[in-house]
């Protein structure tokens, strides 16, 4: 089962964010202080880096050193999809006169 989620949180961060906060609603608003603006927002625009901190963070030391290796890994993650969406998109960009 657990390989299964892995593989299911790689291809819909998304979804796999909103289990976790279903299936467990007090460790992911834990990872947030409480508050409902920041999952909300990290769900929209940063899915995977979202999913990584709730998974990584711990109640009694946060985040470790090794723990900030992987989440700056899942932002870069989210950094490239949103550019290789963009890049494969170039060409229907009104004024675009590439090549």
């Amino acid at each position: 089962m657990a390989c299964l989620f892995v593989l299911f949180a790689g291809m819909f961060p998304r979804l796999a964010d909103i289990f976790i906060w279903i299936a467990r609603p007090t460790q992911f608003m834990n990872a947030f202080n409480d508050k409902i603006i920041w999952p909300i927002l990290g769900i929209i625009f940063l899915p995977f880096t979202t999913l990584m901190y709730v998974i990584l963070w711990s109640p009694v030391i946060g985040l470790t050193t090794g723990d900030w290796f992987w989440l700056i890994m899942a932002v870069l993650i989210d950094v490239m999809h949103y550019s290789s969406t963009a890049y494969s998109n170039r060409k229907s960009i009104p004024g675009y006169s590439g090549s």
